[in-house]
């Protein structure tokens, strides 16, 4: 695939993402705490669905970036994060916070057990949103 193709995507998996985000902010209002949100079926719903969307369109993002740079395409999806670290397009520890990031989107969309309301709550409130913002910024940085 043609560097510029590829580009026109990273930029358009970015959109996507910040698209998700916005929505999601438009729906939860930010005050919302974390016993109503444990009470309210449709509240968690959209807060993990919207989670799954996000981190999806992370990992397409980290593929994308993989393959615009020309780097090692990984064994495992899970190394996607690992490589854009050995390749110093992202810190240590967001790769490691990606990589968690990604084992909870499995966790929701397969439903391996039980989902821990708080640790999904946590996540998108406070966590996800500045891992978010900091990969599309280094992600820009890459590929300019």
């Amino acid at each position: 695939m043609e560097k510029q193709s590829i580009k026109k995507r990273i930029n358009d998996k970015t959109l996507e993402i910040e698209s998700f985000r916005e929505q999601l902010s438009e729906i939860i209002p930010e005050s919302i705490e974390l016993e109503d949100y444990k009470k309210d079926f449709k509240t968690k719903a959209i807060f993990e669905r919207y989670a799954e969307k996000i981190i999806e369109a992370i990992e397409d993002l980290a593929f994308l970036v993989v393959n615009y740079k020309g780097l090692r395409y990984p064994e495992f999806e899970k190394e996607i994060f690992d490589i854009l670290y050995e390749n110093k397009i992202i810190s240590e520890i967001l790769a490691k916070k990606l990589k968690g990031a990604k084992g909870m989107r499995n966790i929701i969309a397969h439903q391996y057990g039980s989902i821990d309301d708080e640790i999904v709550f946590v996540a998108i409130t406070e966590q996800l949103g500045k891992d978010v913002s900091e990969f599309i910024d280094l992600i820009e940085k890459a590929i300019k």
